[in-house]
């Protein structure tokens, strides 16, 4: 058996917030396997599922804001107190230096550009022109339709609307794949792959509709259903769909959340499939591997995949380029060959969860979960626009919005853009270019070169024009402190933050009450560990539209702190390490579907602080006064806040806030954590009680997310104890928070009974 390379370079940030996991190496190209963040300690007062600066965790009191620092005292900042006021500014501070500068140079000769910008799609999972219309392109929305627009403008028009039959309120379901056929127009036929509501879970949905204007409109009353699967859960779909070289119709289908099937032939989970649709209903075509066997499937082309999200073929070489989505470990690229077997569940990457089973096919690329969280398959590059990435195959990362490029006889991707968005999939026009569709914002963007690799970000905290030059520990004049009502835990750590917008620009309120800041904003958190700052991280909305965390480390001197390209971990204390996050973890925490800045909502800020001149004032109300709101959403007595969860409110209402703080920025609608959990505040069911676990359940007989009665069987909380796999939250921390598991735990025994 031979060696296999790792991708160490992706692994470095995830082997030191402690992973318990181990690795083997590997090699490039498809063979057979053989055999076989730390924080720092203490309990925090501020932050919240919210705090909004890149990779959220914890905060204390106020620290005071634009004129104050944080120079020491019992409690570090010194800012007890303050006489009542109605309001703590009186008019709103000068910005000329706190801006958001373009984003750092990943050292790539491309960068990702918003092109088509009239188009605004919503939740679009798919890009793809049709054979023979170059500026034609077509948009796949999850909520089950399908968009046209014209490369050279226009309005986009309506193709097909099947929102009548496709069940999209699962986060990993709706309308998943196109694809028209390669006579097309000739064959009027193009297929989508789509998922209905079944008797237990999701059914899985494979059809076929014919055109009779040359694609402009797709008839909904031609449905031809060509293949139905009913899954007993309701995630792990699958849904790509693509013509290969061979004029076949290539089909990728999930486990259906049940790993178990995604190695057996004897069904089509877990699969790609390989089918012949030149005539009315699929056939087994010629070549296919499997099928011999009675209870073999004939329609299986290769096997042992997860959740395959995107694949595509190389168009010079016709290799099949396959991303499979991990669970708890490993994102993976896979080169698909007929009849492979891919490993899961036996495998995950290069990581073996039954080192029994053998003869499996390693990945090409794999990244651990300190570089993202659900990969997305791309296409090797065959354009002209950008020679440097010739042959290279692109794919990116939905959580963390990297995109990386696996260059031809190179053995490890390089970093080709952070993003700030949430690429959900990549199109490539006839020309060999490549686009990618934002699901959470709904434009499109195009790989362009970039003629200037070299940026001018500041590598020093005293550079950036948010802080004194001379003392970085005191904010600029620019920047407004904030606090919340609710901490985000973060090992104990102290904050202080502070926010700047570009001057004229206003903040706007949604109906959820989440921030939205414009564009040009940076939010700034440092943390201390024993009164003694470790850390300085920006969070900042660069001009294209999307939002970047970038972490400063501060010197043992304390005189400035110095930018970070990669996380690392530093011990602060005698057997206490401080971990700073990658880009990428700060994308992980602050989700989309969270507003990105997390902290900033109505409920979260809607309290007082001391503000610099000693003035003690409601900070909602504040902000109205001196106008930084496009919208202002009234008295901040009539608003919402979010109880103390070590308060005197009764015990649910303050589990609820903690678990909003805490746990909500991925487990909502929308959001990245798995399954239907909503730890919102004001969510009407948090879809736990009672409910079974699709991830694992910590080696615990019967566990469910939530057992009346019963902490010891309630993941809830148990992983906020774990400190091992399955721990939550997943980054950011090494220390259980003992207050907050007692107040969960003691929810739970007092829960009543499931409806």
């Amino acid at each position: 058996m031979r060696a296999r390379w790792v991708g160490w370079w992706l692994l470095v940030p995830f082997l030191l917030l402690a992973s318990t996991c181990t690795d083997a190496p590997r090699e490039l190209r498809p063979s057979h396997r053989p055999a076989g963040d730390g924080g720092s300690g203490g309990r925090s007062a501020g932050g919240a599922g919210g705090d909004g600066a890149a990779g959220g965790s914890g905060g204390t009191q106020q620290p005071g804001g634009t004129g104050g620092g944080f120079d020491g005292g019992a409690d570090c900042f010194g800012f007890e107190g303050g006489v009542p006021a109605a309001f703590g500014l009186d008019e709103r501070p000068f910005n000329a230096t706190c801006l958001a500068p373009p984003r750092p140079s990943t050292g790539a000769p491309v960068r990702l550009v918003r092109v088509f910008r009239e188009h605004r799609f919503t939740q679009p999972l798919g890009l793809v022109q049709a054979p023979h219309q170059p500026a034609r392109w077509y948009v796949v929305e999850k909520r089950g339709t399908i968009q046209r627009f014209d490369a050279n403008g226009g309005d986009a028009e309506e193709v097909l609307d099947l929102r009548d039959q496709v069940e999209d309120r699962p986060d990993e379901a709706g309308l998943l794949g196109l694809a028209f056929h390669p006579r097309f127009p000739a064959d009027d036929r193009a297929f989508v792959y789509y998922t209905a509501r079944g008797s237990r879970g999701l059914r899985f949905v494979l059809s076929s509709f014919r055109s009779s204007d040359g694609g402009l409109t797709l008839d909904p009353g031609s449905e031809r259903v060509l293949l139905e699967l009913d899954n007993d859960d309701d995630a792990h779909c699958g849904g790509q769909l693509a013509f290969g070289p061979d004029g076949m119709l290539y089909v990728a289908v999930g486990d259906g959340s049940s790993g178990k099937r995604s190695r057996r032939l004897d069904t089509l989970f877990g699969k790609l499939l390989r089918l012949d649709v030149s005539g009315a209903d699929y056939a087994i075509p010629a070549g296919n591997p499997f099928g011999e066997d009675g209870d073999e499937r004939g329609e299986i082309w290769a096997y042992g995949f997860r959740n395959p999200w995107r694949f595509s073929f190389d168009a010079h070489t016709g290799d099949l380029w396959l991303a499979d989505v991990g669970k708890a470990d490993r994102e993976e690229v896979d080169l698909v060959v007929p009849g492979g077997d891919y490993g899961w569940d036996a495998w995950e990457g290069t990581l073996c969860h039954d080192c029994r089973v053998d003869g499996t096919i390693a990945p090409v690329v794999e990244y651990s979960h300190a570089e993202g969280r659900a990969i997305v398959g791309g296409h090797v590059y065959r354009g002209t626009a950008i020679p440097a990435l010739q042959g290279a195959f692109v794919f990116g990362d939905f959580i963390s919005g990297r995109i990386w490029g696996l260059f031809p006889d190179e053995a490890s991707p390089r970093l080709l853009a952070e993003t700030g968005i949430n690429p959900a999939s990549f199109g490539q026009g006839a020309d060999g270019e490549i686009y990618v569709v934002d699901h959470a914002g709904g434009g499109v963007w195009q790989i362009v070169p970039d003629g200037d690799p070299e940026d001018g970000f500041p590598r020093r905290l005293s550079e950036t024009g948010c802080m004194d030059p001379a003392d970085p520990k005191r904010p600029g004049p620019a920047l407004i402190p904030y606090d919340v009502n609710v901490p985000l835990w973060s090992d104990g750590s102290a904050k202080a933050r502070w926010f700047a917008i570009p001057d004229g620009a206003t903040i706007t309120i949604d109906e959820n009450g989440d921030w939205h800041f414009p564009i040009g904003s940076v939010l700034v958190k440092t943390f201390l560990v024993e009164c003694r700052p470790v850390e300085t991280r920006l969070f900042v909305l660069h001009d294209d539209g999307g939002w970047a965390g970038y972490a400063y480390e501060w010197n043992e001197e304390g005189t400035d702190a110095f930018l970070l390209a990669t996380g690392k971990v530093r011990a602060v204390e005698p057997g206490k390490g401080w971990t700073y996050p990658s880009r990428a973890h700060c994308m992980q925490c602050h989700t989309a579907a969270a507003g990105r800045t997390l902290g900033p909502e109505t409920a979260q800020l809607n309290r007082e602080i001391r503000w610099p001149d000693g003035r003690r004032a409601n900070i909602v109300d504040t902000l109205a006064h001196v106008g930084m709101f496009a919208n202002p959403p009234g008295p901040a007595a009539n608003l919402p806040a979010l109880p103390d969860p070590f308060g005197d409110a009764p015990l649910a209402d303050r589990a609820r806030s903690y678990l909003h703080a805490n746990c909500a920025s991925c487990h909502r609608p929308d959001g990245s954590g798995q399954g239907d959990a909503d730890f919102r505040w004001d969510a009407e069911e948090m879809e736990v009680c009672g409910a079974e676990p699709d991830e694992g359940d910590l080696g615990v007989a019967g566990a469910l997310l939530l057992a009346p009665g019963q902490p010891e069987r309630s993941l809830v909380a148990l992983r906020m104890r774990s400190l091992g796999a399955g721990r939550m939250p997943p980054v950011g921390s090494a220390v259980v928070d003992e207050p907050g598991v007692e107040l969960i735990e003691a929810w739970i025994r007092g829960h009543p009974p499931c409806d």
